[in-house]
Formats: structure tokens, sequence, C-alpha cells
């Protein structure tokens, strides 16, 4: 895989795990409120689910990871898995959630899975 590539998929892992961090350990404070659009009630409300969801974002960095240092045809298989996984994910949520993961997910996620075909 391209160095580019490689760059591209540990970038969107670590966006993930920005995402975990969110919704696991800062989910009622001002900086995930604010990126998540809640209220202080809202998030003291929905913490525990919030905190899930940040630990399925933390399978999928740690899938994304695995596939840009794992060696090929494994590596390659689980990129592709991953990626489609993200983007799957992005497009569920932006259509019962919020337009904005579509922005935030799903965009980057294929354009970085065309960038791992492409190195391919």
């Amino acid at each position: 895989m391209s160095v580019a590539a490689t760059v591209a998929v540990v970038a969107l892992a670590l966006l993930h795990v920005y995402i975990l961090v969110l919704e696991m350990f800062l989910w009622t404070g001002p900086r995930a409120r604010a990126a998540f659009g809640t209220t202080e009630e809202f998030a003291t409300s929905t913490k525990a689910m919030a905190a899930n969801q940040g630990l399925y974002n933390g399978f999928l960095a740690a899938g994304l990871l695995w596939g840009a240092f794992a060696s090929d045809p494994v590596g390659f298989q689980v990129r592709i898995f991953f990626l489609a996984c993200v983007a799957v994910a992005g497009l569920y949520g932006a259509a019962t959630a919020s337009r904005k993961i579509l922005f935030v997910q799903t965009v980057p996620a294929l354009a970085v899975l065309a960038l791992v075909l492409l190195a391919r």
C-alpha cells in the first residue's frame, strides 16, 4: 500500500478515536455538546448510550489501524472491510441522526477507500 493510502487510513482511524473520546469521556462537556448539538440535559440523560456509540467507533478505529499495518492480502481485505463499515455507519447516521455525519464520516471513508483501491 502506498504511503499516502496508509496515512489516510491512519488519519481516519484517529478521527474515530477522537469521536470515541468525545462520546465516551467528554459527552456531557461543552466540546462534545457543541460538536453534536446537544443540550446539557440531553447529554446527561444519554450518557450511557453515547458511551456505547463511542465504543463502536473505537472498534472501527482498531480495525482501520489493523488494516493499515497488517501485511497483504489480509491487510488489504481488512482495510476494505472497515472502510466499508465506516461508510455504511455514516450513511445510517446521516439518515437517522444528522446529515452532517455524511460529510464527517461517509465522505472521508469513501475517499480513503478510493485511495486504497488506487494504491493496490
